[in-house]
């Protein structure tokens, strides 16, 4: 559970280091995914969430609302935890005030990175970078 550089990771989730903050690890199928969630996620992603959640450890945990119990945030991660294998998995636990704020907050979080635009001169510098260093 330590980097290169010697930090530990929070904790293990099935072997997976998690690195980000969460509230508790929860088994796979006590999660809700909201009936509600707009997205879907094509075989593709999941394979490359999988890949990156294997890969770097969980960066990021599923967000769930107390209001609903349902998820809010990670539905795509969820997929990805399954498709590895995962029996638990790292959750945020966090209030809303109405369901419509937690609608606003799984819509927003899903169509914010959207709008970004990659200025692909620096993408390019990076992924020299990561050439250089044999990533």
């Amino acid at each position: 559970m330590k980097s290169e550089t010697g930090v530990k990771a929070k904790a293990l989730a099935d072997g997976v280091e998690v690195w980000c903050s969460f509230d508790k690890l929860v088994p796979v199928g006590d999660l809700r995914p909201n009936p509600r969630n707009p997205n879907t996620h094509p075989a593709k992603q999941v394979e490359l969430l999988a890949k990156n959640i294997r890969y770097f450890g969980w960066r990021h945990p599923i967000t769930v609302s107390r209001l609903s119990g349902c998820i809010v945030a990670g539905h795509g991660r969820l997929e990805a935890a399954k498709a590895l294998g995962m029996q638990i998995v790292p959750v945020d636990y966090q209030d809303f005030a109405s369901e419509n704020d937690e609608m606003a907050v799984l819509v927003a979080d899903n169509r914010l990175a959207e709008l970004a635009t990659t200025d692909l001169n620096t993408l390019e510098s990076v992924i020299k970078d990561l050439k250089v260093a044999d990533f």
